[in-house]
């Protein structure tokens, strides 16, 4: 499997393709699609999947044009329904513009698979209430939106944010990967595992230290 990183959109988004020989899943989608569909070209990629790791307006400012482009089908997490006409949602926050509407579907939880690649769908809430981290354990990565960052965590201060439930989220769900795993967030440089449960200052060992 292959990888690609597309800072899109106002927030600069990651926005990810993981890819076989012929077939492609998105993760996030923050912004012009457009790099990602000249990627997809250059592969001679088809795209299977579009996945939504949470339902906030910076990770899916360009999954209407994506979909619309490759016939893709959308998968969000259900549990963001109820944030689904939040400004945090809907854009308009802070002036940003608003998000095209799309369809979806409801997001698979535990074991499934997209694009025949085997997928363990975590559901990661706090950051908001639907939030899920993708890990593909042949390519050892977890894509983990915006509940893990290098050395720093996701906001809670959204409507629905729960900083109880992200720090369980990343304690009981997200360190109990590997340690080797690669952790590709929604912004900023990747990690891995074992790195964030030594060295980030809010829920590693280096915060109880």
């Amino acid at each position: 499997m292959a990888l690609a990183n597309f800072p899109l959109g106002p927030l600069q988004t990651n926005s990810y393709l993981l890819h076989n020989a012929n077939d492609a899943v998105a993760i996030d989608v923050g912004g012009d699609p457009s790099p990602m569909l000249a990627y997809l070209s250059d592969h001679k990629l088809t795209l299977k999947a579009i996945c939504i790791t949470h339902m906030h307006f910076d990770h899916i400012y360009g999954v209407h044009a994506l979909a619309e482009s490759t016939k893709a089908k959308v998968f969000c997490p259900a549990k963001d329904d109820v944030i689904a006409h939040t400004e945090a949602s809907l854009g308009g926050i802070w002036g940003f513009p608003k998000v095209t509407a799309f369809k979806s579907e409801t997001m698979p939880l535990g074991e499934t698979s997209f694009a025949g690649m085997s997928c363990l769908v975590l559901e990661t809430p706090g950051h908001t209430p639907g939030s899920v981290s993708l890990y593909f354990n042949e390519e050892k990565v977890v894509f983990s939106g915006d509940a893990l960052f290098y050395q720093s965590i996701g906001r809670t201060d959204f409507p629905m944010g729960s900083l109880e439930q992200l720090m369980d989220s990343i304690r009981n769900k997200l360190f109990s990967l590997p340690g080797k795993t690669r952790v590709l967030p929604g912004h900023g440089p990747e990690t891995t595992i074992e790195d964030e449960k030594v060295n980030n200052p809010y829920c590693g060992e280096f915060a109880y230290a």
